[in-house]
């Protein structure tokens, strides 16, 4: 490791199921109730904004009672210490690499704990139901969604996440299925822009083929194992 400055870590549902949130395409899943066409889409929210309200208010209740695992917590130690470059990109909706104590912390399909008015475009974090339609808390208009990034909409700072991958010494895939693009593209474009690339998951993933390394097993013991190895035993 002693080449390694600038790391890049994506992390996915892997990384909080252990702490008790169900996985995105896991078998028994959050999405198996509801059809994905029914909740996360723009034209879901226009065909029945109660019903993708609700949704959300369920899952963002849900969020706030759940607590950091070991992995969350590595990470977050890695955040602290790394002296180096360190992006941790999380296609997780949850904040748990928030309350771990990481900040270096890169949200790209959004937030549960916040909310987007689409009156005037403004972003405030959020820990109540929706469904009342209460107003924004910046323009006072009735206009507020879930801060999500739905099927078919953009990713967010996509710009500052290729930017990151161009200048990664190290691309890490932690918890992800390989199947959701663009982040399950991030492995194979740090690879080809010279990055040594690694994968902590539980099995291995649709990209498993693209890495250097791969590593399988709970998160709570493979990241926790991974971090110990590059910063030494916790002090």
């Amino acid at each position: 490791m002693s080449d390694i400055r600038k790391i890049v870590i994506l992390t996915g549902a892997g990384v909080s199921s252990e702490s008790g949130i169900d996985t995105f395409r896991a078998e028994g899943g959050l999405w198996e109730q509801h059809r994905v066409e029914d909740v996360a889409t723009p034209e879901a929210f226009e065909r029945d904004p109660d019903l993708v309200l609700r949704f959300y208010d369920m899952r963002r209740e849900a969020i706030q009672t759940k607590a950091p695992n070991a992995a969350h917590l590595a990470l977050a130690r890695l955040d602290a210490e790394w002296a180096g470059d360190l992006l941790i990109v999380t296609q997780n909706v949850d904040d748990l690499h928030e309350r771990a104590g990481a900040r270096r912390v890169l949200h790209m399909h959004g937030e549960h704990l916040s909310v987007w008015c689409t009156a005037c475009d403004a972003r405030s974090r959020w820990t109540e139901t929706l469904i009342e339609r209460p107003p924004c808390p910046e323009c006072g208009e009735p206009a507020l969604r879930p801060d999500i990034v739905w099927f078919g909409e953009m990713p967010y700072r996509m710009d500052d996440i290729f930017a990151a991958l161009e200048d990664a010494d190290l691309f890490v895939s932690i918890g992800t299925s390989g199947a959701v693009y663009p982040a399950a593209g991030f492995v194979r474009n740090a690879r080809e822009l010279g990055a040594a690339t690694l994968e902590l998951n539980l099995e291995p993933s649709q990209g498993t083929g693209w890495v250097d390394e791969a590593r399988h097993g709970p998160a709570t013991q493979v990241v926790s194992d991974w971090v110990e190895e590059i910063l030494g035993p916790p002090r």
